[in-house]
């Protein structure tokens, strides 16, 4: 029998529970304060039971924010599986399928369900979901829980209802779409209720999201379809060309993220990773020596796009908003705003202020998870329908 949502915990449970929630045995206490106090604790034990959600399903990692106790999980979005009888059968998901990536036998795939910020496989992708709902709610939840879901601006309806449908089949009483840009800009704290310009500048896995907000909606957005995984496929790339070294996509992002860097360094060569692949040339195995120079130089393509986003964002923007971007700058989110030195790139590019936002990486889920806390004054940005 489904279980509708409720206000107060009260319907849980038999009324003397209820009654006697000041003090087992002690008589009910009557009075305004009373009352008062005793609504607090629904409140409390409300939150408490709340099972309502915010998901970040991003391309790298998904992000799961609960309400009223934030952002409790963090796990790599990837799965995986091996077919038997024609069916797929999941093998481990997040962290225990990101170690797989890459080293798994013939019988075995671990894939990222996700790409470009949209479903890339419907059952494996509702697999995950489904998995990761299952580990925030160990106890087994009194209702379905409404979802929240960030989708990024430029999904196209048959993207976007791919992931509403996922989301429901994964167990949601009712699910919700925010565009991404909206919910970054929450979480980092930008006041986009006010008649003022904030540009915000989404960096993910698989997509930039470039936006103009006023009044708490979009002005004007951009989605190209660069991020973090472009980055490391220049990297391999770049490798390939120049050092005949095959590598992997987990080399590829240790090296983005331990030397990673959007410009030259001043010295000409900088910091320097040892790294191992196969040779292409001899088809052994191989250990070389990269330097954040060369990685500047693999990067130089990915980070440019980023930089024509931003600058054609700005050219599109209506002049007194304009005038608003110059005194308030630009904020940078996502795990892509932590590439080292990206925000000295983009001011040398725009002559901005460009400053990355705390905790980047959490800023879309912590959005997301404030839209659904805010749900009356943040409906009018909310899909539950399209």
């Amino acid at each position: 029998m489904a279980v509708t949502e409720v206000e107060t915990v009260d319907e849980y449970f038999p009324s003397p529970r209820a009654e006697n929630i000041e003090g087992r045995g002690a008589a009910p206490v009557r009075g305004p304060g009373a009352l008062e106090a005793k609504g607090r604790q629904r409140m409390a034990l409300g939150g408490i039971f709340s099972s309502d959600m915010a998901i970040d399903l991003g391309t790298a990692n998904t992000l799961v924010y609960v309400k009223g106790r934030g952002v409790i999980l963090n796990e790599p979005s990837v799965v995986a599986y091996h077919v038997k009888d024609g069916k797929k059968q999941v093998l481990a998901v997040g962290e225990d399928a990101k170690l797989m990536l890459g080293r798994t036998p013939g019988s075995i795939e671990a894939i990222r369900p996700m790409r470009e910020g949209v479903i890339a496989d419907f059952d494996v992708a509702e697999e995950m979901i489904k998995h990761f709902i299952r580990k925030v709610h160990k106890r087994t939840t009194f209702s379905k829980p409404k979802i929240i879901v960030c989708v990024p601006h430029g999904a196209t309806p048959v993207e976007k209802r791919a992931i509403r449908e996922s989301v429901l089949r994964a167990g949601a009483r009712k699910a919700g779409l925010i565009p991404e840009p909206i919910a970054a800009a929450i979480g980092a704290g930008m006041p986009i209720t006010d008649p003022t310009g904030n540009m915000v500048v989404d960096i993910g896995g698989g997509t930039t999201e470039v936006a103009v907000l006023s009044l708490g909606d979009i002005v004007y957005a951009r989605s190209v379809r660069v991020g973090g995984d472009r980055m490391d496929e220049a990297i391999i790339s770049y490798l390939r060309r120049q050092h005949n070294l095959l590598i992997g996509e987990s080399t590829a992002e240790r090296v983005k993220t331990t030397i990673g860097t959007a410009r030259m360094p001043d010295d000409g060569r900088g910091t320097a990773l040892q790294i191992r692949g196969r040779d292409l040339l001899n088809g052994v195995p191989k250990e070389t020596e990269i330097n954040q120079a060369q990685v500047a130089e693999a990067l130089a393509e990915p980070v440019q796009a980023i930089c024509e986003a931003v600058m054609t964002a700005l050219e599109a923007t209506p002049p007194d908003l304009a005038a608003d971007i110059v005194d308030r700058g630009v904020m940078l989110t996502g795990g892509g705003a932590l590439l080292g030195e990206l925000d000295l790139a983009l001011r040398e590019q725009t002559g901005l202020a460009i400053s990355v936002a705390d905790e980047s990486l959490n800023c879309v889920a912590m959005g997301t998870g404030k839209a659904l806390e805010y749900e009356k004054q943040l409906r009018h940005v909310i899909d539950y329908d399209s």
